[in-house]
């Protein structure tokens, strides 16, 4: 494959403005993320010393092999929700290696309300079930949890996707051959009875570890019987009596040399064979990335310069470059992973709708995995594309791209709005990762868009009505629409909301994505099929 030849000045004034302007938004991203790991009040990290339990990231460190990568997933969830009472949604969730086996660990986090599980960390958790049934990756469970946040139970407790879908979860997770370790480090309550219930191995720590369907509070309360919390669901209890946990530790440490040595005992799947190459750093330096995103949403550049800078010795063969060019689809390698790539480089007109569909086929039929490197603002809108069939061909792409057998990975590179957020594999549309960089922003449509179709939607209203078109009341709805819109098309409110599996510092992209790349190899390959393309 031809090395991409990059036409960036890095010396140029507008290069220099967007790499400082990058810079912050970095800057800022790394703060926040930082806090949501690591800052908690004292009394509460006193708490869990006195009880002689490690922080939760502890736990994880020792539990990963030494020197291996951890991809964590959603480190921003709940950053906008509950009165930033939640960080993390207080839940770790990420992609290591125990005992050289890829694996999907979520912890409970017990300096967050002794772990209590708020609505979005039951999405959260349900999430990362998801993502282990897709890319078969057994999971470990680090259960340290006082149960549902009972003053937001009805958002926790009953719906499809509420906590009820984690243990579904879990149970099909078992029916197909995934295996699951739970590591009890404390209370697993009501519901969270079930994680350690319901997985393959369970491992509880004598003295702080305890398992129960209600707590001895709640069997005082429900039945007067008055029983100590060892006596009703402690290690000792559990491992000699109800046989619910295999195996007693004496302290965390010990908890987890044991889930090691257990997780040592599992076979090694055979991962599908996509292929490959010798890895091989990118030509251009990672970092000119800052440089190449614009320090406004609405300026454009070219996506092959961020091609450059994320696959293997920046070489790239497009396809089909001279045909609807909006859409740039080629293939590369990321980490030596042979990859077909798709990158917006303009709104999707009817041909670079359908080079988009062909690509994607063409993809499927090679056992390509397809990466999609979104910064769009739709399909084409007008007359002239409808009569032409812009929203045919558009459904040709998302047809194409939803019925993909393939593994598929998104990276909100800028902007996502509108039906192009569908057609470039959106949350909607099941890819295997989704992640998104810091200066994303998500939509139906632009801000400015909005507000100018309902001031324009509410104008044509006073007409109809006989009113004169009041100047100051059409200003007030724009500015209060427009000022919404800037809110919640913000990176930080769509990961708040879980949309995607975490915000991502644009350096660690080629990374993120070989790590993501690897743990989806684990899944066989479903049956290819499509449905109807209408022609």
């Amino acid at each position: 494959m031809r090395r991409l030849q990059s036409k960036i000045n890095t010396g140029a004034a507008d290069f220099r403005a967007n790499m400082a302007h990058n810079r912050r938004v970095v800057a800022e991203f790394r703060a926040k993320q930082e806090a949501a790991r690591h800052l908690r009040p004292q009394r509460d990290m006193d708490r869990l010393e006195k009880q002689g339990k490690m922080p939760p990231r502890k736990r994880i460190e020792m539990l990963l092999d030494p020197g291996t990568p951890f991809l964590e997933l959603s480190s921003l969830a709940a950053n906008r929700d509950y009165d930033g009472e939640a960080p993390s949604a207080s839940s770790i969730v990420g992609i290591g290696t125990v005992s050289g086996r890829e694996v999907l660990i979520r912890a409970d986090d017990p300096s967050v309300k002794g772990g209590a599980w708020y609505p979005l960390t039951v999405k959260k958790i349900v999430r990362a079930l998801d993502i282990a049934m897709e890319n078969h990756l057994p999971v470990i469970h680090l259960c340290d949890s006082a149960g549902g946040f009972l003053q937001l139970q009805s958002e926790v407790f009953p719906d499809k996707y509420a906590a009820g879908r984690i243990f579904r979860n879990q149970s099909i997770l078992s029916k197909k051959r995934i295996k699951q370790l739970s590591l009890v480090f404390g209370h697993c309550t009501a519901g969270g009875a079930y994680i350690p219930g319901l997985s393959d191995y369970s491992v509880i720590v004598r003295g702080t570890g305890a398992v129960f369907l209600g707590g001895p509070p709640l069997v005082k309360a429900a039945t007067g019987e008055t029983v100590s919390v060892e006596e009703l669901g402690g290690a000792d209890m559990h491992t000699s009596v109800s046989g619910t946990c295999d195996y007693p530790a004496r302290d965390e440490a010990d908890a987890i040399r044991i889930g090691r040595e257990i997780v040592a005992q599992w076979d090694r799947p055979a991962k599908w064979a996509c292929q490959q190459e010798t890895p091989e750093d990118p030509a251009y330096d990672p970092a000119e990335l800052y440089g190449i995103l614009p320090d406004d949403i609405k300026k454009s550049f070219d996506m092959r310069e961020v091609i450059a800078r994320l696959v293997d010795g920046s070489r790239f063969h497009e396809y089909q470059p001279a045909y609807g060019t909006t859409l740039v689809c080629g293939y590369a390698n990321i980490w030596g992973y042979k990859v077909g790539i798709l990158a917006n480089n303009g709104v999707l007109f009817n041909e670079s709708s359908l080079k988009g569909a062909h690509f994607i086929e063409l993809c499927n039929q090679n056992n390509t995995p397809l990466v999609f490197l979104q910064n769009i603002t739709g399909y084409m809108i007008g007359r002239e594309y409808e009569r032409r069939g812009i929203t045919k061909d558009g459904a040709k792409m998302i047809m194409a791209q939803s019925c993909s057998h393939v593994p598929k990975f998104t990276v909100m590179c800028n902007g996502s709005f509108g039906a192009g957020n569908y057609g470039m594999c959106g949350r909607a549309f099941d890819g295997r990762f989704l992640f998104t960089w810091p200066n994303h922003q998500i939509g139906v449509m632009g801000g400015d868009q909005a507000a100018n179709t309902l001031a324009e939607v509410k104008a044509n209203q006073m007409r109809r009505n006989g009113h004169t078109v009041d100047a100051a009341e059409i200003e007030a709805l724009w500015k209060d629409t427009r000022r919404a819109y800037e809110d919640q098309l913000s990176a930080y409110y769509a990961t708040s909301q879980l949309w995607d599996d975490g915000i991502i510092d644009p350096v660690d992209t080629r990374n993120a994505l070989a790590l993501a790349i690897s743990a989806s190899l684990n899944a066989p390959l479903p049956d290819p099929g499509y449905g109807v393309f209408r022609f």
